[in-house]
């Protein structure tokens, strides 16, 4: 505090100067006296920076009353006025508390003034310097609280049209974005296009790895993008894991795909995430692209919206141009997935068995169980149909769990019958991104008092790749339980060898695009032959899937494939039919390499 240079003070002003300074606590305790008095309660912290207000506000004055240089007394008062903008900017204390904290100081200093037993004359000049060292200080009081004031005007203002995770433009300002596009597209004919890209799988990386990391990804993955799209367009996050990019003045006959391939390429490379940035994760998206000439900004983003589900039911990681017949396919999308949350409870579930074979004999020595789902009025619904609606649904999960408890029933039950067979099945990505699965498969062996050993479960090399510190930590513990695990559509993920060595693998499921036509594809029967050498030389057994043709077992035999299972030899079968094919092949066992057909009147899964 401090204001305009005057003459040199008399020697009476200097003294009255040096006495206030040394009764400067005094000002500050009846300033707290007054406050007290008044009723005014206030935070501790606030107290002090109150208390210090005071303090430096009379030192302030004593010393221009002593005669101190100018930009001295004016030091201290910047520190005064820093505190009082520190106390606006944090909000701790109103503008009518700090007012009063200022009038407050003047009335305890002009009474120590009078109090002093100086001459009138100097209590006059004194009183005056005070009074205009608290009109200074008002008008910063003021100037600091308007600044903060607009500072938080600009701030809702911010938040109420971003981001706050990522910074970006949220739904509202892509909303209003979008509309001026659309204003000026009727005026110019400038196209305008909409992309709405979905993180694949997001949702279990939240709970695998939690939610401070996916936060972290979100941030990165919202940089990665902000780093490809053009200056003039547009990028916002929608909420969750939903971006969108806006871009008027492209070509409509191939420039909305090409700003869709670059968004793809650009989240290729894994983020490192976490305080040591030692956890890596790659993410997909899938892209839904709209285009518009004169629809609305809510009708824009709805279609991409569409399109961008269709991108994810067409397998992910792509991106998709919404056309009319898609709203309808959604339509009946959403009824499909209502209709399969009912489906567990309501017992529409049902397992089929497709039997595998000892290539070496040709004796049975297990079944792989397979869900279908029988629908009251849909009929049977194929498993491409629904099963990738579990995954995306997390529904998955409750549902894995089902069958492995009643695969494992049944597995017990034919064994206990005199079939030694083993019972394989199929565990998705989302059950394997959680400890419980070790839990499922426990609870599953004890009810059903299943052999450890005659369980095989079965997960795709893509899931084996998603984590793959926790998923060996997981499939290690499932070994240690006493299961079997085969890696399931072997040879179409992105494994090496290094990468199958990490993992407890009792078998690779050659998958059937490497069988079919073998016999007219030399490439194929070389390809053949090194993935079984493979398997041997980790000591895996080798298992091909798909196998139709017989000649097609005879190259898989020559090669020594361990196992196989195809049409060739049964169709997924109930339960009942099962049985009956495996008392066909204990009754007609041959020497012969020759495979048994399926039973007559077996009923297909």
């Amino acid at each position: 505090m401090n204001g305009d240079s005057r003459s040199a003070p008399s020697n009476e002003i200097r003294l009255l100067g040096i006495a206030l300074h040394d009764r400067r606590d005094e000002v500050v305790n009846r300033i707290v006296a007054a406050s007290a008095a008044s009723g005014l309660l206030l935070d501790d912290a606030v107290e002090q920076q109150f208390r210090r207000v005071g303090a430096l506000s009379t030192v302030a004055v004593a010393r221009w009353l002593s005669g101190d240089p100018l930009e001295d007394v004016r030091e201290v008062g910047l520190e005064v006025w820093q505190i009082i903008g520190h106390l606006a900017a944090q909000r701790a204390a109103s503008l009518t508390e700090v007012a009063k904290l200022c009038l407050r100081w003047r009335e305890a200093a002009c009474e120590i003034v009078s109090e002093l037993g100086a001459p009138a004359e100097a209590v006059h000049s004194a009183r005056d310097m005070l009074q205009q060292t608290l009109d200074l200080t008002l008008v910063h009081v003021c100037d600091s609280f308007e600044a903060e004031r607009r500072h938080a005007d600009e701030e809702l203002a911010f938040l109420a049209t971003h981001d706050p995770l990522t910074g970006l433009p949220n739904r509202t300002l892509i909303l209003d974005r979008v509309s001026q596009m659309l204003a000026r597209s009727t005026r110019s004919q400038a196209p305008v296009a909409a992309l709405f890209v979905d993180l694949d799988n997001f949702k279990s990386i939240n709970d695998t790895l939690g939610h401070s990391v996916g936060d972290e990804l979100l941030r990165a993955v919202a940089a990665r993008l902000d780093g490809v799209i053009r200056g003039a367009d547009t990028l916002g996050r929608l909420g969750g894991d939903e971006f969108i990019v806006i871009s008027e003045d492209v070509a409509l006959a191939t420039g909305p795909e090409l700003i869709a391939e670059r968004l793809l390429e650009a989240l290729q490379h894994p983020f490192r995430l976490g305080e040591d940035k030692q956890t890596r994760i790659t993410v997909t998206a899938s892209i839904g692209i709209a285009t518009a000439d004169s629809l609305s900004a809510e009708d824009l983003l709805r279609d991409a919206d569409i399109a961008m589900y269709s991108a994810k039911w067409d397998g992910k990681c792509r991106y998709a141009v919404f056309e009319s017949g898609m709203q309808h396919q959604m339509q009946n999308r959403m009824e499909l997935e209502m209709d399969l949350r009912e489906a567990l409870c309501k017992d529409e579930f049902v397992l089929a068995y497709q039997p595998t074979v000892s290539l070496s004999d040709m004796s049975p020595n297990g079944v792989e169980a397979l869900i279908r789902w029988q629908h009251p009025a849909r009929g049977v619904v194929q498993p491409n149909e629904f099963i990738p609606l579990l995954e995306e649904t997390g529904l998955i999960v409750d549902v894995g769990r089902w069958v492995l408890q009643q695969a494992c029933a049944q597995g017990a039950a034919w064994r206990a019958s005199g079939h030694s067979i083993s019972i394989a099945v199929n565990v998705s990505g989302r059950q394997l991104d959680s400890d419980q699965i070790i839990t499922d498969v426990q609870e599953a062996l004890s009810a059903s008092s299943l052999d450890p050993a005659a369980l095989t479960i079965e997960i795709t090399e893509t899931t084996l790749m998603r984590n793959v510190e926790e998923t060996s930590r997981r499939l290690t513990a499932l070994k240690e339980i006493g299961v079997r695990i085969a890696i399931d559509d072997f040879g179409t993920g992105y494994s090496s060898l290094a990468h199958l060595q990490r993992f407890p693998v009792d078998a690779l499921k050659i998958d059937r695009s490497f069988i079919t036509g073998l016999a007219h594809n030399d490439e194929g029967e070389t390809l053949i032959r090194t993935l079984v050498q493979l398997g041997k030389s980790l000591s895996i057994e080798t298992f091909a899937e798909g196998i139709e043709q017989h000649d097609e077992l005879s190259l898989l035999r020559h090669e020594h494939c361990d196992s196989g299972q195809g049409f060739l030899f049964a169709r997924p079968l109930s339960a009942e039919a099962t049985v009956e094919f495996l008392q066909q092949f204990s009754s007609e066992r041959q020497a012969t390499a020759e495979p048994v057909s399926e039973p007559r009147g077996s009923a297909s899964g």
